[in-house]
């Protein structure tokens, strides 16, 4: 005996899940269009960020329509991470960023659904770890190229109040 398929009254129209920027926003449009490659990342990186703060909070809030929303938008960041990376440069470095990717996309899931805060902190401590590693790698870009990135140069300040020349390599393990 099959179960009946459970009706859903439709979603109304101010309810539903947006999962694209408002591009009517003139400050952030120009920002988008004017990017280059290494800053439009890094925009991802830090909304992947930002989502998955919100649905931690909303979490902790028993918001769990709010907390479907903000995983449902990281997630499609942190898959938009893997898709829009270019294997034939350098096949073994996306090989790792998506395992990486696909990581922090099974804590979300898992933590969610078992409303496990801490699977939640550690992917947001993953990608927040990955957020920082690029911009100190867009600095080194920057310096390399005499300074001259252009209006979308990233911060001289190191992250976080770090001290300058405190961006030693750092490891992380993703092992059990």
């Amino acid at each position: 005996m099959t179960a009946a398929p459970v009706k859903r009254p439709p979603v109304p129209a101010d309810k539903t899940l947006r999962l694209s920027i408002d591009v009517n926003n003139p400050y952030f449009r120009t920002k988008v269009l004017t990017a280059s490659p290494e800053e439009l990342r890094l925009l991802l990186l830090e909304g992947a960020v930002r989502f998955m703060r919100e649905g931690r909070d909303a979490l902790a809030r028993k918001d769990y329509e709010r907390v479907y929303e903000s995983f449902t938008r990281a997630k499609a960041v942190i898959m938009e991470l893997v898709n829009i990376m270019r294997p034939e440069h350098a096949p073994e470095l996306c090989s790792r960023l998506k395992g990486l990717y696909m990581f922090i996309y099974r804590l979300l899931t898992e933590g969610s659904m078992e409303k496990n805060t801490g699977k939640i902190d550690q992917a947001i401590q993953l990608m927040d770890y990955e957020r920082e590693t690029w911009t100190l790698l867009m600095e080194r870009l920057a310096e390399e190229r005499g300074g001259s990135s252009g209006a979308g140069a990233a911060p001289a300040q190191p992250p976080n109040g770090a001290a300058p020349g405190a961006d030693q390599p750092r490891r992380v393990s993703l092992s059990a």
